[in-house]
């Protein structure tokens, strides 16, 4: 499997209603040169995961207008494009311009992300940004024909990085997963939206093991 087929295959897909932050440039955000800089980065962070003994991939449902649509990359938003950069030994540009956005989800999932020393590659079961018809900075769930798109990268993925186990965040997340992969390499955590911030930290802290953060909004 080579990282380039994988960042083509990806490059390639094509959804009604989905904005695909690898090709294609948001006018109202976006620099210039974005699909290229979030490719350039997707394609980094692939080949130094793969070259370490990843332990996990964290995965997701798919990217948000307010995260992965801007910067690229799962569960990451303005905020924390930095931190995830940074984790990889890459120097920050963003891609997108005007005062950063956050997004609550990357804020909870980079808070266990800072007491973490283990490698962990963020994805989604569904790689672009999915929307409702006619409002393109709106979130909605990947549908059946996109989740089989989704699981083809995703498998990929697996098969490029070999992680130690796969980590599924949320019920759409594990049931997509729990499909494609040995249900006892895939950790089922719940998403920390919809009131389930609680769950995920504690079970996260479990998993491990990292210290309690009293900046957390519980």
């Amino acid at each position: 499997m080579s990282v380039f087929k994988i960042v083509k295959s990806l490059e390639d897909m094509d959804f009604k209603n989905t904005f695909n932050p690898y090709y294609e440039r948001c006018q109202h955000h976006d620099a210039e040169d974005a699909p290229e800089l979030r490719r350039y980065f997707l394609t980094e962070i692939l080949m130094k995961a793969a070259d370490s003994d990843l332990d996990a991939i964290w995965v997701g449902r798919d990217l948000g207008y307010r995260g992965g649509r801007r910067t690229g990359l799962a569960l990451t938003d303005d905020i924390h494009l930095h931190d995830h950069l940074k984790r990889w030994g890459l120097e920050t540009m963003r891609p997108s311009f005007g005062k950063p956005v956050a997004e609550r989800t990357a804020s909870v999932i980079w808070d266990i992300l800072s007491r973490i020393d283990a490698p962990v590659f963020l994805w989604n079961v569904f790689p672009l940004h999915p929307f409702l018809e006619g409002d393109p900075f709106s979130n909605r769930a990947h549908n059946a024909r996109e989740r089989r798109a989704g699981s083809k990268i995703l498998k990929m993925i697996v098969e490029y990085l070999k992680p130690n186990r796969i980590i599924a965040i949320g019920n759409d997340a594990y049931n997509a997963t729990s499909r494609e992969f040995p249900k006892h390499s895939v950790i089922k955590v719940r998403h920390p939206s919809y009131g389930g911030q609680a769950d995920f930290v504690s079970r996260m802290q479990f998993i491990y093991g990292c210290a309690e953060s009293s900046d957390l909004l519980l």
